[in-house]
C-alpha cells in the first residue's frame, strides 16, 4: 500500500471531550483523519494507581470518581450552557469516519501513521504515547493539556490550582509530546476563569473552549514551519485526582468543588 501525504492526523481516546475536539478539527481541517483508541479499562487504571500511591488513596480516588459521575449528571445544564455559548459540538462522530485501534501504541497505529505520513499529529485524551510511536513518523506530536505545565501536570490540574490558591495557574497548555507525562516543550498557554457555578466536572469544558483556538494555532504553526517553544519558569509537579475525602474537605473548607 503506497504512502500518502496528509496535513493532520488526530489521535484521540473515546469520550465526550474527545468528540468535541474531533468535531472542531473536522471543521478546521476537512481532510483530517482520526485514529481513536478505547478508554483504558478501569481495572488496569486501578492496578496502576495502587502501585503508584497505595491502596487507601486509590480507594478514595475511585470513590470520588463514582461521586463525580453523579455530580456530572447534576451539572448537565451547566455543561450544555458552556457548550452552546462556545460552539462546542458534542454530536457523535459516525464510527465509519474513525479509524479504531486497540491502542495508540499498537503496531496497527504505527503502520497507519507511517502510511499517512502526516505533517502534524494532534493528540487529545490518549494514554501516554511511547517512544516507538512518537518516532514512527517525522512529524511533531502536539497535545492539549487542561492545566498549566509544568506546575500542574497530570489529572484534574485546574482543580488543584484552585485548591492551592493559584487561579492564575488554572489554565490550558498546548505542548509538544515527549515520552514524559505532560513534560514536552510548551507552545501556548493561557489562564482560564471559571464561574461560581463550575465544579470539577465542568472545568474541562470551560478549558476546552479556551484551548481549541490555541490548539488550532499550534497546528497551523507546525504546518507553516513556524513552531516556537516557550520557556516556562515554574516548578514541575504531577497531580492525580483527589480522593473523595480530599474533595469534600476542600469543598467545605476552601470552597473549591
Amino acid at each position: 500500500m503506497p504512502s500518502k501525504k496528509l496535513d493532520v492526523v488526530l489521535l484521540a481516546a473515546e469520550g465526550m471531550l474527545s468528540t468535541i475536539a474531533i468535531n472542531h478539527f473536522r471543521r478546521v481541517f476537512p481532510e483530517l483523519i482520526v485514529i481513536q483508541e478505547p478508554r483504558e479499562s478501569k481495572a488496569r487504571i486501578i492496578k496502576r494507581r495502587i502501585r503508584l500511591v497505595g491502596l487507601a488513596p486509590t480507594v478514595g480516588q475511585v470513590a470520588n470518581a463514582i461521586y463525580s459521575r453523579a455530580l456530572a449528571r447534576r451539572s448537565a445544564n451547566r455543561i450544555s450552557q458552556i457548550c452552546e455559548a462556545n460552539g462546542l459540538d458534542r454530536r457523535p462522530v459516525p464510527a465509519t469516519e474513525l479509524h479504531h485501534v486497540s491502542s495508540i501504541n499498537s503496531q496497527e497505529t504505527r503502520d497507519l501513521l507511517h502510511h499517512l505520513q502526516p505533517c502534524v499529529v494532534a493528540v487529545y485524551g490518549t494514554r501516554i504515547i511511547v517512544g516507538k510511536t512518537l518516532q514512527c513518523v517525522r512529524a511533531p506530536f502536539i497535545n492539549y493539556h487542561a492545566g498549566i505545565n509544568p506546575a500542574y501536570r497530570g489529572q484534574t490540574p485546574a482543580y488543584w490550582a484552585l485548591v492551592n490558591g493559584q487561579p492564575e495557574l488554572a489554565g490550558v497548555t498546548i505542548h509538544l509530546v515527549d515520552k514524559g507525562v505532560d513534560t514536552g516543550s510548551v507552545l501556548y498557554q493561557d489562564a482560564v476563569r471559571f464561574s461560581d457555578s463550575d465544579n470539577i466536572t465542568t472545568y474541562d469544558f470551560v478549558q476546552m473552549a479556551a484551548a481549541l483556538p490555541l490548539f488550532t494555532r499550534a497546528i497551523e504553526d507546525a504546518l507553516g514551519n513556524r513552531l516556537v517553544v516557550r520557556e516556562v519558569n515554574l516548578p514541575s509537579r504531577l497531580w492525580l485526582p483527589p480522593t473523595l475525602w480530599q474533595y469534600l474537605w476542600n469543598g467545605l473548607v476552601k470552597g473549591v468543588w
